[in-house]
């Protein structure tokens, strides 16, 4: 056999025995013999040259046309796998936009459409429940709490999410337990919830919307049982002081207790039995719990109103299109009352309206060390102070009230802006009081849309 005979059987053998290795064809590659350049007559080797060839021609065509094809195609006259049938092309410039392509001369199946990715929408760009269809709240407090009634507001068909204190709140939601957190700030007659506002600056969770919701407190007691026969009222120590006075014109002559809230209070009592204690909560609590109410509505002040907020993972985005509120946070190291009258006078200057001032003692520096001649050391507080205002952090007024107000301060936090609730304080709460669920709010609430 000529040398470049030889050549060409050999590198044919080779591409042959790449081909099938390359699709899984074990037994076919053991059937093939190399061709011996220096033999003179290759027919002895078992198999002749023509047989040899069309054993090559047929296993070359079964491997090009894949496993499962059912129809030979022959070889090409220089014994390579035949092309890729030409496919039709889509602009018309020579460019194939096909899924299936040929490769090494294997055509490659068309990928499903349902694995191509999906256009984004929308819908993907607006937060949606981390856990199911529902959003989980978490709230403070055992079932039939006011906080309860205040996430149904917030986030209508909610999964309410109990927790027995507020800093497990605020880990829910950091830890992906929930997503979103509803908790009171401040109620109308007890003031600020100073807890809630140490907190909101330990953990880096955003207000995202507020709910303010008319508070209703019923006295509870345990069927059959008569007010003459009490001697001990337990609840919450705000919503005992809020009744008061309401206690003493009933006639009641009994010892206050502090629980821990209000429904807590209705459930202790339910579940010892305690014919001589009754609780102050709400109407819903004594739905729950199977209490009978003594006296409905025993709140010294009609218009008590606990403002709560929505917290969440991430900040909404601001708009200018609706009422908006925005609360910071921040710290100055310097003495004397100017930082807060300059602080003060960046919002005066813009027109924008303060609704909260509320400071702190800062937690790592509660005390500052002052030298004086004449009277010694005396110590001071450091403080964190807290603002609500009525702007947008779209708008301009408000960006450039930060700017001005981050050049004299050593601490600056937004904690979020979000829509403000308009709701009428004298709005009437007791079906929102009654039920988790209550119906949606009408297109004028202010519950912004789970985010």
């Amino acid at each position: 056999m000529p040398n470049g005979t030889a050549a060409a059987a050999t590198a044919g053998s080779a591409r042959l025995l790449l081909l099938l290795r390359r699709h899984g064809h074990p037994q076919a590659v053991r059937s093939i013999h190399r061709l011996d350049p220096s033999d003179p007559f290759p027919g002895t080797l078992g198999t002749r040259r023509v047989d040899w060839k069309a054993s090559c021609a047929f296993l070359s065509s079964k491997a090009a046309a894949g496993p499962d094809s059912s129809s030979d195609k022959p070889l090409s006259p220089s014994g390579d796998p035949p092309a890729a049938d030409p496919e039709p092309d889509d602009d018309g410039k020579g460019g194939n936009h096909r899924l299936s392509a040929a490769i090494n001369g294997v055509r490659t199946a068309a990928a499903p459409i349902s694995n191509l990715p999906r256009p984004l929408t929308i819908a993907d760009l607006s937060p949606a429940p981390m856990h199911g269809s529902r959003l989980r709240v978490a709230y403070q407090g055992v079932p039939g709490a006011y906080s309860e009634a205040a996430a149904g507001k917030a986030y209508p068909n909610c999964e309410a999410i109990p927790c027995d204190q507020f800093e497990v709140a605020f880990q829910a939601v950091e830890l992906w337990i929930a997503d979103r957190a509803v908790l009171p700030v401040e109620n109308s007659l007890g003031g600020s919830i100073h807890r809630n506002y140490d907190l909101l600056l330990r953990h880096r969770l955003h207000i995202v919307g507020e709910v303010q919701m008319p508070v209703h407190h019923c006295l509870l007691a345990l069927p059959g049982v008569r007010k003459e026969y009490l001697t001990r009222v337990m609840s919450h120590p705000q919503a005992l002081a809020q009744c008061e006075l309401t206690l003493t014109r009933l006639g009641l002559n009994v010892t206050r207790e502090a629980f821990d809230d209000t429904a807590g209070a209705a459930e202790h009592v339910a579940n010892n039995g305690l014919r001589d204690t009754a609780a102050i909560a709400s109407a819903r609590a004594a739905e729950l719990y199977g209490l009978q109410v003594l006296a409905d509505g025993i709140q010294d002040d009609s218009s008590n109103v606990t403002r709560f907020v929505m917290l969440a993972r991430e900040p909404i985005i601001p708009r200018t299109d609706r009422p908006f509120k925005t609360s910071i946070v921040f710290a100055h190291d310097r003495e004397g009352t100017s930082v807060l009258f300059k602080v003060l006078s960046a919002f005066a200057f813009r027109d924008i309206s303060l609704t909260k001032i509320e400071s702190r003692p800062h937690r790592h520096r509660p005390i500052r060390l002052v030298d004086d001649a004449n009277v010694g050391t005396a110590k001071h507080f450091e403080y964190m102070f807290y603002v609500d205002f009525e702007a947008s952090m779209a708008d301009t007024r408000a960006q450039n009230a930060l700017a001005e107000i981050q050049e004299f301060t050593s601490f600056l936090r937004v904690l979020g802006s979000y829509p403000m609730d308009m709701t009428p304080w004298g709005a009437p709460s007791s079906s929102a009081s009654s039920s988790t669920n209550p119906p949606p709010p009408p297109p004028s609430s202010s519950a912004p849309p789970s985010s």
